[in-house]
């Protein structure tokens, strides 16, 4: 009896260390990672197939012109350019080209650099992109600025606001900045807000988001929130998040006119989520 009893316990102890052991295995599994996207991380959906943009065309050898369905050229057409920022060198179609997976844009060191704007607006909704920015000669500190902006449907820039949700003063840096600014009129001075996320390499491919609701404007950095702003009314400005009716730009502005120093900005993909009608009544 004593035996078959000792057997017993020692079967049940055996089985407690391998449950222990199995536990134990299973605490020591990593947590999943989190989603590197906003849209995934916050449950955003589907984008907008008509108006979202893989790049999944052209190549290297053949450089296609961006899907004129859903985008606006540089200069109105292929093989145009108009002035660039605050008349600094010009925006130019052939600096804007899909490579294969790729939207590459480049600035020259005469001051022609690309830029591009959705051909879709709307009021409220969510925007993603993956980019990634670098010079490609020597600083010579006239860099080009490469950013991601909602820019008012009207044209009306201070009237109806500005979000530049990704904004940095040279290429590749290692601070991701946005400047978010409020609807107000021309005579009064800049208003807007600041937002700054430092240990970024701007190098490296990043997805980079905003949200624009009734209620705030929320920005996002590899499905991290890093910046929400709402209200701010005053006498001088409307809300932050009252603008009317915007889309989505990419651009490689010059601010120093020409003897720039060169740089390549490249976008992955480019999306656009519409608002739940729930979340656009609020």
């Amino acid at each position: 009896m004593y035996g078959r009893t000792r057997v017993r316990r020692l079967a049940v102890g055996l089985g407690a260390v391998a449950l222990t052991v199995a536990l134990g295995a299973a605490a020591a599994q990593p947590a999943p990672p989190r989603p590197a996207t906003a849209a995934e991380r916050y449950g955003w959906g589907d984008p907008l197939p008509e108006w979202s943009d893989e790049f999944e065309y052209g190549s290297e050898a053949d450089p296609a012109v961006p899907d004129r369905g859903r985008w606006r050229l540089a200069g109105g057409g292929p093989g145009e350019c108009w002035p660039g920022h605050g008349g600094n060198g010009r925006r130019c179609d052939e600096r804007t080209r899909v490579v294969g997976h790729v939207l590459r844009m480049t600035g020259q060191a005469d001051g022609d650099s690309g830029w591009l704007a959705s051909a879709y607006g709307q009021r409220y909704g969510r925007w993603e992109a993956r980019v990634r920015s670098r010079a490609t000669a020597s600083d010579n500190g006239r860099q080009y600025h490469p950013l991601l902006i909602l820019w008012p449907d009207s044209d009306e820039h201070p009237r109806d606001g500005e979000y530049d949700y990704l904004e940095n003063s040279a290429p590749g840096e290692q601070c991701a900045e946005a400047f978010l600014h409020y609807p107000h009129p021309e005579e009064v001075p800049v208003q807007q807000e600041f937002a700054q996320k430092c240990g970024v390499d701007l190098t490296q491919w990043h997805n980079v988001a905003v949200e624009w609701t009734p209620d705030h404007l929320r920005g996002f950095l590899d499905g991290e929130e890093w910046f929400r702003f709402s209200g701010g009314a005053d006498e001088d400005r409307d809300c932050i998040q009252c603008a009317p009716s915007m889309h989505q730009t990419i651009q490689l502005d010059n601010f120093h006119g020409s003897d720039m120093q060169s740089a390549v900005y490249e976008v992955a993909w480019a999306r656009v989520y519409d608002l739940p009608d729930n979340e656009s009544a609020r």
